[in-house]
């Protein structure tokens, strides 16, 4: 039987699905190469945009449409929505939450030898029935990726930010036992991997337990990922403001692994749209932890350069242009070198999905666009600093003979060079030219 697994959103849920392949591999299933060639179709769903579910629709639809012979499982975000599994119950033959993916799968190998049979209509409805498995996250990954891999330490949420689906979708915050992440991850870079990225809805709220049953904090974490012998980096996504500690920035900014790149979702820059969206700081809060960030690299890695990223969301229900403005006014302070722009989107099940969306969609695409254009003027500003300087770039890809990378402040980089087999590898490179968005360099040559 030949499986074939289709991602939506975000690293968290690549991450499950290398998980999901690792799986079915160890039932005996075979990845197809195209949907087409599937007998088993899992789509591994996004729910924090309307756009993303549309596309898993869409794609669903034509599946179902031109390879009869598939059955077809809807898991991640949209798997538990009541309107979801009624909208797709005559094209979706399983309904099945992430955490209790392995037991239901196992269950219908189980049942047959023969997948059609297992999954045949209407003979396992949907998975809330049966006994949840928060232990999915100790499956060894297939992993898709030889020298970059993500590493999920935690799963779940309990902000209960107005806007997001995440802790309806997930549930309650669930922390990896440390020894389980520390294997996992000495085993990667045992096989070579160059970059580790640890993932987490709200990745600095991680609380695991050790050999002794004590607490760890995320900070601890960083410390003892950073301790493991070899030449790698460390890099995580995404904190949550109002976990982010004077120790846990201390730590991050004096980690020799640690990359000078901080990601830190600011949603918006005036205080009472950051009420309604129940995310539990201030501006002044926010701006406070974007000085403190700078100090902590001035003190501890001296001349170093660290970019600041962040999301926010445009036309937040009832948004006025003067806390528009307020959001502006935090992106000219911070000078982000990079920002993630989710024009608003009513989630059903949401506190948001109760406020009327006042604003239209071709207001949300001008307000995009002015901050856009703020960005473009501090992320060009911060990347004339890496002009005529020489930095260590992870080679990522390669594509019409030219080779593309990231620096360890996350800056996307196409290489000049006659030298061949660079990817996975570290080199140096000398910055000649740059943009806004990306940087241009050729092999450093030492004299």
């Amino acid at each position: 039987m030949k499986y074939y697994i289709k991602t939506f959103g975000c690293q968290m849920n690549v991450s499950d699905s290398e998980r999901i392949a690792s799986f079915l591999e160890a039932q005996n299933f075979q990845p197809a190469k195209k949907i087409t060639q599937a007998d088993l179709v899992i789509f591994n769903t996004c729910g924090i945009r309307k756009m993303a579910e549309d596309r898993a629709y869409g794609q669903i639809h034509n599946v179902w449409k031109n390879n009869k012979k598939a059955k077809i499982i809807l898991t991640g975000c949209l798997a538990n929505r009541k309107d979801i599994q009624e909208k797709l119950k005559n094209k979706v033959d399983l309904f099945c939450e992430i955490k209790d993916f392995p037991f239901v799968i196992a269950s219908v190998v189980k049942q047959s030898s023969n997948i059609k049979i297992g999954l045949a209509k209407n003979e396992i409805a949907s998975s809330t029935t049966l006994p949840r498995n928060d232990n999915y996250l100790c499956i060894p990954p297939k992993y898709s990726n030889s020298f970059q891999a993500y590493v999920p330490i935690m799963t779940g949420c309990n902000n209960f930010c107005s806007y997001c689906v995440v802790p309806y979708a997930r549930g309650r915050e669930t922390s990896r036992p440390v020894e389980e992440i520390l294997t996992e991850i000495k085993g990667l870079i045992k096989n070579g991997v160059k970059e580790i990225t640890l993932l987490g809805q709200n990745v600095n709220s991680y609380k695991g337990k050790d050999q002794k049953s004590k607490e760890t904090s995320f900070s601890q974490l960083l410390k003892m990922t950073d301790a493991i012998p070899g030449d790698f980096w460390i890099r995580f996504m995404s904190p949550h403001p109002k976990d982010m500690t004077d120790n846990l920035i201390e730590t991050i900014t004096s980690l020799e692994k640690v990359c000078e790149a901080v990601h830190l979702p600011l949603q918006a820059g005036d205080d009472t749209v950051l009420a309604r969206m129940n995310r539990a700081y201030s501006r002044t809060h926010y701006l406070g932890l974007v000085e403190k960030i700078k100090k902590g690299f001035e003190k501890n890695k001296p001349g170093a350069i660290f970019s600041l990223s962040s999301d926010i969301i445009v036309g937040f229900p009832g948004e006025t242009k003067a806390q528009l403005e307020k959001t502006a006014s935090v992106m000219r302070k911070s000078k982000f070198d990079m920002v993630y722009f989710g024009q608003f989107s009513r989630r059903p099940g949401t506190v948001a999905w109760e406020m009327k969306d006042n604003i239209t969609k071709a207001e949300k695409v001008e307000r995009e666009k002015y901050l856009n254009e703020i960005l473009a003027k501090t992320a060009l500003a911060n990347n004339k600093k890496y002009l005529k300087k020489t930095f260590p770039v992870l080679v990522t890809n390669e594509k019409k003979g030219n080779y593309f990378g990231t620096t360890r402040t996350l800056k996307n980089v196409k290489i000049k060079t006659n030298e061949k087999n660079l990817l996975g590898k570290f080199v140096d490179v000398k910055i000649i030219n740059v943009t806004a968005w990306h940087l241009e360099g050729e092999i450093y040559a030492k004299q």
